[in-house]
């Protein structure tokens, strides 16, 4: 198993509806190494920090869990997609997306300043200057602590 964080503006889609919906499709990533780790990387059962992003505080809002490995992203090849691809096509598609579902809403958020004074969190790449991948990877310890920050035990899950 191995663990991700994805990023969301929660204006575009906030934790509250991935509770809502039940699980998603994680569509209109655009970035080739962050299409790279859903593709190649993200298996069913792998756990995913919820960070709301581009926001005031951004944070960590939940825990979700991959339900689904990666296949092409259908917003690629709508012509009304914000996310439209010209280069896509549906015998070479170019982006993939992932379904996740939720699993836990954290009892409290974890902001972002909380975590880049743990030192527990040293090396995230999150807190990394200049990280800002919207799928990235998280080690274990790294997962269990940001558990630990927002109230909830990560052996629950």
């Amino acid at each position: 198993m191995a663990f991700w964080l994805m990023k969301s503006e929660p204006h575009v889609y906030p934790w509250e509806q991935l509770v809502s919906d039940g699980e998603t499709h994680w569509d209109g990533v655009r970035n080739y190494q962050a299409r790279n780790i859903m593709r190649d990387d993200m298996k069913v059962g792998d756990f995913v920090l919820f960070y709301h992003s581009n926001c005031k505080p951004p944070h960590v809002a939940g825990v979700a869990r991959v339900c689904r490995e990666a296949y092409p992203d259908f917003t690629a090849l709508d012509t009304d997609s914000n996310y439209f691809d010209p280069k896509s096509s549906p015998d070479n598609p170019r982006w993939m997306m992932v379904d996740i579902e939720a699993v836990e809403q954290l009892p409290d958020t974890v902001p972002l300043g909380d975590m880049r004074e743990n030192p527990e969190l040293n090396g995230m790449p999150l807190l990394q200057r200049g990280q800002r991948l919207s799928v990235q990877p998280v080690s274990e310890q790294h997962f269990e602590t940001v558990c630990g920050m927002g109230g909830l035990d990560p052996s629950s899950l």
